[in-house]
């Protein structure tokens, strides 16, 4: 994701500073109230559902990147274990499932207390390492959910590293 340099300086809420990112780069967002937004990312493999919460009382900021994957109830299982494999390979945030959709979901959490704000950077690095690690690991979802391939085997075919296109 390119840097955008036209935000001068932190916001108190960086949800502010979130709304400006996902208007710069046209992405479709709602923002529902002082502490919470939603918007559409388009990825690789498919369109991303981000929400963003905002708290005063901690100032903190809870991220999630949602994947559009409906998961087959039988598959509950085996996806709990890929979901466990996946976070071993993570050094920010966690994978793990939306109770309401049953669908994986990429989460992240910080803390602003004491810091001036989230700086524009901040909060594109967030996001942008969230829909890269969503990209890097939906084919191991993907080849578990619908292909019904063990996790381990799956994992191991996502995190191939290919050179070129076909």
């Amino acid at each position: 994701m390119p840097a955008l340099s036209t935000f001068s300086e932190p916001a108190a809420n960086p949800l502010d500073l979130v709304e400006q990112i996902a208007a710069a780069h046209d992405w479709a967002f709602d923002r529902r109230n002082d502490s919470e937004m939603a918007a559409e990312v388009p990825g690789k493999w498919c369109d991303y559902s981000l929400h963003f919460s905002w708290t005063d009382e901690i100032s903190a900021m809870h991220f999630s990147c949602m994947y559009d994957l409906k998961m087959p109830a039988k598959r509950r299982p085996v996806l709990h274990e890929l979901l466990a494999l996946a976070n071993e390979r993570l050094w920010i945030g966690h994978f793990g499932l939306d109770g309401d959709h049953a669908q994986p979901v990429y989460r992240h959490a910080f803390l602003l207390r004491g810091a001036p704000g989230a700086s524009p950077e901040s909060l594109e690095d967030l996001v942008d390492i969230a829909i890269s690690e969503c990209e890097r690991f939906f084919p191991a979802f993907h080849l578990v959910l619908m292909g019904g391939k063990p996790p381990a085997e799956a994992l191991e075919v996502a995190m191939l590293e290919c050179v070129g296109e076909a």
